[in-house]
């Protein structure tokens, strides 16, 4: 006989069929199961569209009398864009619910088993749970804290350099790797990278391979982006994040940005961005995930602050070397050595010759 976590196994695995999909809600699976045999399955596709708890309840119809129902994540007891899916539940005569993870969201967080115990449902809780806190990392962190979820993409050289002493930055790394950076970049609702970059690569941020456009985000305090640059051509909405104070160059851009982006007025810490202000604005936007591309005075300054969740670091086998060379995390770094940031959870994986290095801060 199968056990709860194979079948745990299973409704992850359709979760994970809307991955980047389903900001601002998590990726939930479910499975209905009778007699051993699987007679409905469901996913979250998309915000406002069906609970995967009821679209599995539906595609078992009238059957789901005396079933097991598995979901990766716990049904909710609150309408919000769709009703509560307890009450469908409820109705549908499940006699077993077996719940990945309880739900972190504040308005649901355990209440939602309370209501099916009390209708005489059975339920178990827990199953997989330290994968569904990986699949959902970035709806966790944004429903609990209203921040989202910051992972920082670095391409650079064995000696961690991301451009040489001239400024010539392509390309470090292979094809391969680009490709899959591409690929990823569709996991997140926005890509972000500071105005140096789009001055210096003039990149467009474009995902590749997605019908998904995420937003494209410019760190700008004098709004110096050109209205020319590469990232306003495509299909994707532009925010340039930018100081609420007005400066001379802000007053002769503004007008001509607005035009083709949204400029997000941020406070101000000592002269800069307060990037922790402009990331609780972003997320009031409904931007639960950032990967960010780009420099490394920004990247710098985000480890300096303690903003990032997460790194992905692309490292070429190459040395370029230079001291005037850019280097990959800039900003004011550490005096000693016993306080550099450790990362947890390391994985290293292959791109031919790359190496890519995965890890939590």
């Amino acid at each position: 006989m199968k056990n709860h976590e194979y079948y745990m196994n299973l409704a992850i695995k359709l979760a994970l069929k809307a991955k980047g999909q389903t900001s601002p809600n998590p990726l939930v699976g479910a499975l209905v199961v009778k007699n051993g045999r699987i007679i409905g399955k469901g996913f979250h596709e998309k915000a406002g569209l069906p609970h995967a708890e009821v679209v599995a309840l539906d595609d078992a119809g009238n059957k789901s009398c005396g079933s097991t129902l598995y979901v990766t994540l716990e049904p909710c007891t609150h309408f919000g864009r769709t009703p509560p899916c307890v009450d469908r539940i409820i109705k549908s005569g499940v006699k077993e619910v077996i719940v990945g993870m309880i739900d972190p969201n504040p308005k649901n967080n355990g209440k939602g088993i309370e209501i099916l115990r009390q209708h005489n449902i059975k339920v178990e809780v827990g199953f997989l749970e330290e994968r569904l806190r990986e699949i959902n990392e970035a709806f966790i962190k944004y429903i609990t804290k209203r921040m989202p979820f910051i992972t920082v993409k670095v391409a650079e050289s064995l000696d961690g350099k991301i451009a040489t002493r001239t400024g010539d930055s392509k390309w470090i790394t292979s094809d391969k790797s680009r490709a899959f950076a591409h690929r990823i970049r569709k996991d997140f609702d926005a890509i972000m990278v500071g105005v140096n970059t789009v001055l210096r690569d003039n990149p467009r941020l474009d995902a590749w391979y997605s019908q998904k456009h995420p937003i494209k985000v410019v760190v700008d305090s004098q709004l110096s982006t050109p209205e020319n640059a590469n990232i306003f051509y495509g299909k994707s909405q532009v925010i340039i994040a930018t100081l609420n104070v007005a400066l001379g160059q802000q007053t002769e851009n503004r007008a001509s940005l607005t035009k083709k982006a949204r400029v997000l007025e941020v406070k101000e810490m000592t002269g800069e961005i307060n990037l922790k202000d402009m990331f609780k604005k972003l997320a009031q936007m409904g931007i639960t995930s950032v990967i960010v591309e780009g420099g490394g005075t920004l990247i710098g300054s985000l480890f300096d602050q303690k903003l990032v969740d997460k790194v992905l670091f692309f490292i070429s086998p190459k040395i370029i070397g230079g001291k005037q060379a850019l280097t990959s995390v800039m900003g004011k770094g550490i005096a000693r050595i016993d306080s550099a940031i450790k990362l947890k959870n390391v994985k290293m994986r292959r791109f031919g010759e790359d190496f890519l290095l995965e890890g939590y801060v």
